[in-house]
C-alpha cells in the first residue's frame, strides 16, 4: 500500500512485537513437554537402580533404620505364605525380580520379599531416586 494509510500500517507492525500472552503459552507448552519427557524417562529404573537400592535396604536393616508400613507387613507376610510371584531377574541368578503391584518394590531381591523392614528401606531408596 502506498499514502499515509499504507505507511502507518506497515510502521504498527514493525513496532508490534509478538503479544505477551502468546509468548507466555509457547514457554508454557515448552515448560510443560520438557517436564513430561523427563518424568516419562525417570520412571524406569535400571539393574544398576535394583542395586543400589538393594545395597541400601540390606544397609538400613542391619542398622534398624527402617520403618515398616501397614503395606510392608502385607507384602512380607504374603511372600512367606507363597503368594508373591516372581520372575528371573536379569542381573543375577539369584535374584528375582517380584512381579508386585508396588512399583517400587520391582527389583528387590529375592532376601527381601519376606522382611517388611528391607521393604521398607527399598521402597524409600527407589522414592529417593524418582522412582
Amino acid at each position: 500500500m502506498t499514502g499515509p494509510a499504507g505507511q502507518h500500517t506497515q510502521a504498527a507492525l514493525r513496532r508490534c512485537p509478538v503479544p505477551t500472552w502468546r509468548r507466555a503459552l509457547v514457554a508454557a507448552v515448552v515448560v510443560s513437554v520438557a517436564a513430561v519427557a523427563t518424568r516419562v524417562s525417570a520412571e524406569t529404573p535400571s539393574a544398576a537402580d535394583f542395586a543400589a537400592c538393594n545395597a541400601q535396604a540390606r544397609a538400613a536393616v542391619a542398622a534398624g533404620s527402617a520403618t515398616p508400613t501397614t503395606k510392608d507387613y502385607m507384602h512380607a507376610e504374603a511372600a512367606r505364605k507363597g503368594q508373591a510371584t516372581t520372575a528371573p531377574s536379569i542381573d543375577s541368578p539369584k535374584k528375582v525380580t517380584p512381579y508386585s503391584p508396588d512399583p517400587q518394590l520391582v527389583g528387590m531381591e529375592t532376601a527381601g520379599t519376606t522382611d517388611a523392614a528391607y521393604q521398607a528401606a527399598y521402597r524409600t531408596c527407589m522414592r529417593r531416586s524418582g522412582f
